[in-house]
């Protein structure tokens, strides 16, 4: 009990702590001592883990120090750490017990300097350039008057109030105006979901789609510009369906939309004056264009007018064409009442000669000579009936022996199919066979009508014939009757007596088929 009470050991008497409560204690020292920092280092290692947090190192030639950022703040960074960046990184020091380190949580993260920037913008721009982003083969036409342009912008700065202004006095236009903010940690994502926006509307839809799209913003430092620096508002221009003009910025202001846009405009003015003409020059050059249409016109109709009426000159007289033609059916009508008498007394020739053999006497005995026949045929009929159906009958057990039900009905389908297209055939080449005699025929009649008096007649002229209805073609004849009737087209009128008018003599004339090739 003495060696208890006089050799005690050395610190024994401190208090006992353990792992957990150590942990807690220090971290209560750091997070209180450094609850808000700001350090700048170059940016290490980068994970990005599948819950969404970001796993980042800060170092300087000496140290590293962990940091980290969570789902919901890594949402919220303006700037993304990227490996080589040098950065400047606000939040608070905390410790990880499972670890036994102490380690920074990042709320915010800022480039550190304009040279960090562009050499950041450098980095995406090599990027996306090796991934073909910026081919010149990508980017589409302007068009030349689109009827419905998108304007990415902020909608109270004077950009807009410019691009309207410009429109109205050039070409006006229908404009849709997609409200964005054009700086700050918000500027990336909205022009982000503007442009794929427009490209989302349906054709023909409640709001129309762009034909064109203007991203546009003013002049400001590398910082203000940077949303437009951003590698998804790159990739979104890159990728519109809908052509897209970038007036990003001054002149002298260049920034990754401008390389991935189908046409970068220096100013917002400028992309207004590419998007639409002017109105007063189209009209003036389609004022000009229709002047030289109408004259050209007249020139060609005035040649084609010249060439026709030399052309003319060189046509015979239609008296010259119908001249052969008209005494061919003079000599015809003249000849036909001699013919119509001569194929009448042949005829009746003929009937006489034929009348003079029949004799009764002669048919009763043509007509006993047949009924003698017809007995003796009906006597041998019977037995050569019965003799055929006899032989028919063997034969044709002998034939069914050797078909087969199913083979000849499907001949027989075969045979009426056959039968079938040939009727079809037939029945196509009758029409067609049909329709053309038709056609001939209707010609024949119009050349008839044509070369009848009766078309002289509806030209003017007029048929004088005498009581008797002889044609009158001299005056000598005409006034060696008392009673004429003259035919015109639309009546006789009889002079003299007011008797009715007889018929007019009518003729059917025979051509020949190789003048004409039709009869009348």
């Amino acid at each position: 009990m003495s060696d208890l009470i006089d050799d005690p050991r050395e610190g024994a008497n401190e208090p006992e702590f353990t792992v957990s409560e150590i942990s807690s204690a220090v971290k209560r020292t750091i997070e209180g001592t450094f609850d808000h920092v700001r350090i700048r280092g170059e940016v290490g290692r980068v994970v990005h883990a599948r819950s969404g947090h970001l796993y980042f190192d800060i170092k300087d030639d000496r140290s590293v120090l962990g940091c980290t950022a969570w789902k919901g703040q890594v949402a919220k960074l303006t700037v993304m750490p990227e490996e080589g960046m040098e950065i400047i990184a606000t939040g608070r020091l905390t410790t990880f017990p499972g670890q036994s380190k102490y380690q920074m949580n990042v709320q915010d993260v800022a480039v550190a300097g304009e040279g960090a920037l562009m050499a950041m913008l450098e980095k995406r721009k090599k990027k996306l350039k090796a991934e073909g982003i910026f081919d010149p083969e990508r980017k589409q036409n302007i068009p030349f008057l689109p009827e419905v342009i998108g304007v990415v912008t902020s909608p109270t700065g004077a950009v807009i109030r410019d691009i309207l202004h410009r429109l109205r006095d050039r070409f006006p236009r229908k404009v849709l105006i997609w409200p964005v903010a054009v700086q700050g940690e918000r500027c990336a994502p909205e022009v982000t979901r503007a442009i794929d926006g427009f490209n989302a509307f349906t054709p023909g839809g409640a709001l129309p789609r762009p034909d064109l799209i203007i991203v546009a913003r003013g002049g400001g430092s590398i910082e203000d510009l940077w949303g437009f620096n951003e590698e998804i508002v790159a990739r979104a221009a890159a990728g519109s369906a809908i052509p897209l003009i970038s007036a990003v910025g001054h002149e002298t202001d260049t920034t990754l939309i401008d390389f991935a846009s189908d046409y970068r405009a220096p100013t917002p003015t400028a992309a207004a004056e590419r998007a639409v003409p002017v109105r007063a020059e189209l009209l003036a050059r389609l004022e000009e264009t229709e002047g030289r249409r109408i004259s050209a016109m007249r020139a060609a109709l005035n040649h084609r007018g010249e060439k026709l009426r030399d052309l003319s000159r060189a046509l015979p007289r239609r008296e010259a064409l119908l001249a052969h033609s008209q005494q061919r059916l003079d000599l015809a009508s003249a000849r036909l009442p001699n013919a119509l008498m001569a194929r009448i007394n042949l005829g009746r020739t003929g009937l006489s000669q034929a009348s003079g053999a029949l004799r009764p006497s002669l048919l009763s005995r043509s007509l006993e000579a047949s009924s003698e026949r017809v007995k003796d045929r009906a006597v041998r009929l019977a037995p050569a009936l019965e003799r055929k159906c006899t032989t028919a009958a063997i034969d044709l057990q002998n034939l069914s022996k050797r078909f087969d039900a199913t083979r000849v009905d499907a001949q027989i389908e075969l045979r009426r199919q056959k039968l079938s297209d040939v009727l079809h055939r037939f029945k196509q080449a009758a029409h067609a066979q049909q329709d053309q005699q038709t056609r001939k025929l209707d010609a024949l009649d119009r050349l008839r009508l044509t070369l009848g008096y009766k078309a002289t007649l509806d030209r003017g002229y007029a048929v004088v014939r005498s009581a008797d209805g002889d044609v009158l073609t001299t005056q000598k004849a005409a006034k060696s009757h008392v009673a004429l009737d003259i035919e015109f087209a639309d009546g006789t009128l009889n002079i003299g007596t007011g008797r009715p008018a007889k018929p007019a003599k009518t003729a059917t004339v025979k051509t020949d088929p190789k003048d004409q090739g039709s009869l009348f």
